[in-house]
């Protein structure tokens, strides 16, 4: 695995390091040594998939508050996706900033999203499916969100058109 840390402190684009053959491929997508070797959470609590039939799908900006904060390794299995992330560290050099980050099957491209970030993304092809690896278990009464167009941030999502959740579409503005 390759690991390139963003210009969001913590946050790393990891490229897969694939043996190809006429078979197809075999790549790692974690190793505990390699993440810890790196400061990175290597704790796995939960791991989920979320399907999505439709091309601009738009799941977010969400995260779970402290004492629950989670880091995740975000993987797009099939499809594509531009997968967003805000540092909301309160103490962080890179706070409130947010990057974007095409995640695709065929670029084989995962990011890790440390504690403290919220989390968002679009499709960009139907039937996109996400693979996460999630330190911590879901704590629903510590889950927060930032709406997915909130002006603080000024994300610049790739796709005008988008099908958001009423959820979704009623979360606040960040408040800082």
């Amino acid at each position: 695995m390759k690991f390139t840390e963003t210009i969001l402190t913590g946050a790393y684009l990891v490229e897969l390091e694939a043996a190809e053959d006429e078979r197809g491929f075999f790549a790692r997508t974690f190793c505990r040594e390699e993440y810890a070797a790196r400061g990175l959470n290597t704790e796995i609590a939960q791991c989920s998939i979320s399907f999505n039939a439709r091309r601009g799908t738009l799941r977010g900006i969400h995260y779970q508050a402290a004492p629950h904060s989670e880091a995740k390794l975000v993987h797009c299995m099939q499809g594509s996706l531009y997968d967003v992330i805000i540092d909301l560290r309160a103490e962080s050099k890179t706070y409130c900033q947010w990057i974007g980050i095409d995640l695709s099957a065929a670029n084989r491209r995962l990011l890790y999203v440390p504690e403290g970030f919220a989390h968002g993304f679009q499709t960009l092809e139907d039937e996109t499916a996400v693979y996460y690896q999630i330190s911590t278990a879901y704590v629903p009464q510590y889950t927060r969100g930032v709406r997915w167009n909130d002006p603080a941030f000024a994300i610049k999502w790739p796709l005008a058109d988008s099908i958001i959740s009423e959820k979704d579409r009623l979360l606040p503005d960040y408040q800082r």
